[in-house]
């Protein structure tokens, strides 16, 4: 893998770029750069791209991004193309939300255009999962709260053995960071409570963090699933669980006075379901 230090982007190379969480005065200035440089982007969902067209005047623009239940373009056949762009000749950026290194695949990627002969340089970005909660008010550790934090995809169900590890984490002060949670958010809280984790853990959801839409939510972890149902919590967004979290601005858990969901018609189905 090339170094990226004179961020130069070569004829028949690629570079992986970490877009960071959504704001586009957030992408670094390397990924500004090594974007008025390219030939064609592949660009993601979650990757900031309203602007795309100025930042890269030169570009073709393809999007490539995966939606919950939806990949439109297999993570196969970006490789091929990343690939095949650049043995074209191409100047290649292929320009992700968060870091690319970060549940980005981008070490997929990047070991595709190794094995092809093609060099790639990764340039790192922002990760949600520590400037989301930021952007909250939300820090990941603090001083005599938390001295550490795990981050862990809810992309799919967590196992028992995961649960547990992160139970006893979160037990000992810890804080876990859950990206992609949200379909698998009442698997996650129920686990976590079923293995230990007091029920009245602090937990937040924010929702499209960084950007204007954000929005939050802040609950135990016992009524988490409930608060985020009424107040329609959905994808992105990023799940923090653990003492940090009555940092937040507001953090007085407006919906800790509920304890369970039964009796609420059309919200008990979600623990089953989510």
């Amino acid at each position: 893998m090339s170094p990226a230090t004179d961020m130069e982007l070569a004829p028949g190379s690629v570079a992986l770029v970490g877009g960071g969480p959504g704001a586009a005065d957030l992408l670094t200035v390397r990924a500004m750069r090594l974007l008025r440089q390219a030939d064609v982007v592949y660009f993601d969902r979650l990757a900031p791209s309203d602007d795309l067209a100025v930042w890269a005047p030169r570009a073709r623009l393809e999007d490539v991004g995966k939606r919950p239940g939806h990949h439109r373009v297999p993570q196969p056949e970006i490789n091929r193309l990343l690939v095949a762009s650049a043995l074209a000749g191409l100047r290649v950026v292929r320009l992700k939300g968060g870091d690319p290194f970060v549940f980005g695949r981008g070490s997929e990627e990047a070991a595709a255009c190794e094995q092809a002969g093609v060099p790639v340089t990764v340039v790192p970005g922002i990760t949600s999962a520590v400037s989301v909660p930021a952007a909250a008010g939300i820090p990941v550790t603090a001083r005599g709260i938390s001295k550490s934090f795990t981050v862990v995809s809810g992309h799919d169900p967590l196992s028992e053995e995961e649960l547990a590890g992160l139970a006893q984490l979160g037990g000992q002060g810890g804080t876990v960071v859950v990206l992609m949670g949200i379909g698998t958010l009442g698997h996650t809280a129920a686990g976590l409570m079923r293995h230990g984790l007091d029920a009245r853990t602090p937990a937040g959801l924010v929702e499209r963090g960084c950007t204007p839409q954000q929005r939050v939510c802040l609950a135990p972890l016992e009524t988490i699933l409930l608060a985020s149902a009424v107040e329609g919590i959905a994808s992105p967004a990023v799940l923090v669980i653990g003492e940090v979290v009555r940092l937040a601005p507001g953090a007085e858990l407006p919906w800790s006075g509920l304890t369970s969901l039964a009796g609420l018609t059309g919200l008990t189905g979600l623990v089953d379901n989510a």
